[in-house]
């Protein structure tokens, strides 16, 4: 069975009953006549997954149309992006175990401007952090690290660039993440000034400037990564896939397990463990890993802040918690 919440049957008249079929046949050899139930999966877009009565043929469908408040354009240009990034990354490999990213199928503009992706059934990492902190599972926590680290590594080992990092490009997404966290009254004009001021200090340090750039995942978040079996992870939700610095990835990831643990337990410190062991476990897929945990360690208290913001200016995150991940972020920033 699907994993999600039932919400239907496909209508038999639907257009997309012909798209889904004709992927079933022509993708995957299934031939499906009874029609398909359809399953909301967890996600901020309109995610489903729709199963063949027949043929238990599954495939997910992302909608982008209603996203852009009916430009039929500018959604259709974000689901290319996305069917293009997948294309590339399958392309240099990540395909198949242990490192997969899910296959593109097809793309309907003229439904709803629908991007048909290849399903796959696996642990998510946020429920890999929620088994650690709630049942006591933290090695299994530990081997998903690894795990991730290592595609991650894969990833951007073969996607280096001879241009180096804009560094200004990240200056500026810290911007943004002020004006939404003003506009939500989570952060007041003194905090502004103090960040702006610890964002031009960073700035300044030249080591922000001296790595390559990368293909990064673009949106590393713990719902976006699922597990299988040993080292198996597949990436999913590709759409804000760019070049830029590899910690914008390996940050977000240390970004949100520092929120996890920190909105869990209250200890600013108790994902140290897990961040440390997600960096040397990246690092060491580097010819000298010495060298490269360095360099990331000296950089990365910039990127979790950065994520910390992000996380805080969500109106789901209560109050008192996003007080302790702006300040924490300061913490961050404060870094020699």
């Amino acid at each position: 069975m699907t994993t999600g919440r039932y919400v239907g049957e496909l209508p038999p008249g639907d257009p997309l009953q012909v798209m889904l079929g004709d992927i079933a046949a022509g993708r995957l050899e299934e031939r499906e006549r009874a029609g398909f139930s359809v399953f909301a999966l967890a996600g901020t877009n309109e995610i489903y997954a729709y199963e063949g009565h027949e043929s238990g043929t599954r495939i997910v469908c992302k909608f982008f149309g209603t996203r852009f408040g009916g430009d039929a354009t500018t959604a259709a240009r974000a689901a290319c992006r996305e069917r293009e990034a997948l294309r590339a990354l399958r392309e240099i490999g990540l395909c198949g175990s242990p490192h997969h990213v899910v296959c593109p199928y097809g793309f309907a503009p003229d439904i709803n401007c629908a991007l048909a992706l290849e399903y796959f059934e696996g642990e998510r990492l946020s429920e890999t952090i929620d088994r650690a902190i709630w049942h006591g599972d933290e090695p299994h926590l530990f081997q998903r690290l690894e795990a991730l680290a290592y595609f991650l590594a894969t990833q951007h080992r073969r996607t280096t660039t001879g241009q180096p990092v804009d560094f200004a490009v990240d200056c500026t997404y810290l911007d943004v993440l002020l004006g939404m966290l003003h506009g939500t009254g989570r952060v007041g004009q003194w905090d502004i000034d103090e960040l702006c001021w610890l964002r031009e200090l960073w700035r300044a340090r030249p080591r922000m400037w001296q790595d390559r750039q990368v293909w990064l995942h673009g949106d590393a978040t713990p719902a976006n990564f699922l597990f299988g079996q040993d080292l198996d992870v597949v990436a999913i939700d590709l759409e804000r896939c760019r070049r830029g610095d590899r910690l914008f990835d390996v940050g977000r990831l240390a970004g949100e397990l520092q929120h996890s643990l920190l909105q869990a337990t209250g200890l600013p410190d108790r994902a140290d463990p897990f961040i440390r062991h997600l960096l040397r476990a990246y690092c060491g897929h580097f010819p000298d890993s010495e060298a490269m945990f360095a360099a990331l360690t000296a950089r990365i208290p910039y990127y979790m802040a950065c994520t910390l913001l992000r996380v805080a200016r969500n109106t789901y995150i209560d109050s008192d918690h996003a007080a302790r991940l702006i300040d924490h972020a300061k913490r961050l920033l404060r870094t020699p």
